[in-house]
């Protein structure tokens, strides 16, 4: 029997009951009903249950799902989704530019309409540091894909026993016991491409196959695009294979004829996790100095997938990464313009700023990431935006921004290795300014190639992808 990931309602209930606790909802006459009628726990790391259920528990699975949705929640207040509520809970929301793209609202902070002609748009980011930040995402998506899925502990004793940690370079399969392999397997699709060893480019990976795809969304909708642009793009050029969790939900969704936002809604508990946190950058990239453009438009692609935490995230990393992008703010000032777009009492808010917090305190990274597993490992998943977010941040902090410090504490950190790599590896490369800033170890790989299957991109280098994302930066 076929067995679909991440789509299946009797895989999808567990996630969906752990998805209610976390915001506010009392799902537990329901997961009393789903445990009596023997349904299984939430997958522990995978997309599916390991055996089928029965057409009984996949109906009720459903049934049940749909009740969950119903049930009010005590944070909704505290972290909307649309984005004028949004908006009005963050005091410290940032003045955005003038000169934005036709079909964007030219407003202050306070939402008053703004003259034309002033605050003239913020001068773009040069193709030179573009081209770091390409190769800065590449790179610590890189360096964190063969330990994706694999606990702290293992990721730890890998690196230790191949006499690279603190990570220093990729993760290699040399000098590593078999028993010690055997015990911690490398994560499969990766281990032929992604360990130092076997690399020969960079690998396909969903991490890049986002911004590619935002990319081809600016292209053809300009920065005015919509939830449903994106969409259009998904259909015509994402193989459904190639999503996850939220994304192949509402991809599911989509071709049910579902319309954004409820494709983020229906069905999908997994529209807090990471998914639209790595979709981000290019909206950063394309709206340097305007964090305020590039959180509202990784919103409107964020709620195609995601609600609330999960939207959070996506713009917080754009809003870090266009203040990046201009050359003039070290890391800590781009991690406070990030938290001005996020909802100050909402989850993620709460959880960076104390990710932060432990940064500066503590000197030793290893204690921040135990700290952060002990609050976050037992009641999120592993791809969950709000410990993702929370480690990104710590991992920046604790490094000054620096490129290799970095990656491998965001790697070294657990969770989402693939993901929360590329993202501070898009951040810190960024702050470098130029390729030639980052060390050669972690570049020369790359060989300035990437494997896609996102059509027209495949081969691509990342000099070519700067220019393109240079041209949608400075397209009127």
């Amino acid at each position: 029997m076929l067995r679909l990931t991440w789509v299946q309602p009797e895989d999808l209930i567990g996630h969906e009951l752990r998805q209610a606790v976390q915001d506010g909802r009392e799902p537990s006459a329901v997961a009393a009903r789903w445990r009596a009628a023997g349904g299984p726990e939430v997958p522990l790391t995978a997309g599916a249950s390991p055996t089928p259920a029965s057409p009984y528990l996949r109906l009720l699975a459903t049934d049940l799902l749909d009740e969950l949705a119903d049930l009010p929640g005590r944070l909704a207040d505290d972290e909307p989704t649309d984005l004028p509520r949004i908006r009005s809970l963050c005091p410290d929301w940032p003045a955005t530019a003038g000169g934005r793209a036709a079909g964007t609202a030219r407003v202050d902070a306070d939402g008053a309409p703004r003259a034309p002609g002033r605050a003239p748009r913020p001068r773009a980011a040069s193709p030179t540091s573009l081209e770091a930040a390409w190769l800065g995402r590449a790179v610590g998506c890189l360096l964190g894909k063969p330990v994706e899925k694999l606990p702290l502990t293992g990721i730890r004793r890998l690196a230790r026993a191949a006499g690279n940690w603190p990570l220093n370079t990729y993760f290699t399969a040399r000098g590593v016991p078999g028993d010690l392999l055997a015990e911690h397997p490398w994560n499969r699709r990766s281990a032929s491409t992604s360990l130092a060893e076997n690399i020969d480019g960079m690998p396909e990976d969903d991490d890049l196959n986002y911004p590619l795809l935002n990319l081809l969304v600016l292209q053809r909708h300009t920065r005015a695009f919509t939830p449903t642009d994106v969409a259009r793009v998904w259909l015509d050029e994402l193989p459904a294979g190639r999503t996850f969790t939220a994304e192949r939900v509402a991809y599911r969704n989509l071709l049910n004829g579902l319309e954004p936002p409820l494709t983020a809604r229906h069905h999908n508990p997994f529209r807090e996790w990471i998914g639209a946190l790595i979709r981000a950058d290019v909206h950063g990239w394309t709206n340097p100095g305007d964090p305020a453009a590039a959180a509202e438009q990784a919103h409107r692609d964020a709620t195609l997938t995601h609600t609330a935490n999960g939207v959070y995230a996506a713009m917080f990393t754009a809003a870090v990464i266009a203040t990046a992008a201009t050359g003039d703010h070290d890391v800590h000032a781009c991690l406070r313009t990030g938290l001005a777009v996020v909802p100050p009492r909402s989850r993620l808010a709460l959880a960076v700023r104390g990710a932060v917090r432990l940064a500066r305190e503590h000197t030793d990274f290893d204690t921040v990431v135990d700290v952060l597993h002990d609050t976050y490992a037992a009641t999120h998943h592993w791809v969950h935006a709000v410990p993702n977010t929370a480690l990104i941040a710590a991992a920046l902090t604790h490094a000054g921004g620096d490129f290799t410090g970095s990656v491998r504490r965001a790697v070294s950190g657990g969770w989402d290795t693939d993901s929360n790599g590329a993202t501070a590896g898009s951040v810190a490369a960024l702050l470098a300014g130029s390729p030639r800033a980052l060390p050669e170890r972690w570049t020369a790989p790359l060989k300035n190639r990437l494997a896609t299957s996102v059509g027209g991109f495949h081969g691509t280098g990342f000099d070519t992808l700067a220019r393109l994302t240079h041209l949608e930066a400075t397209r009127p």
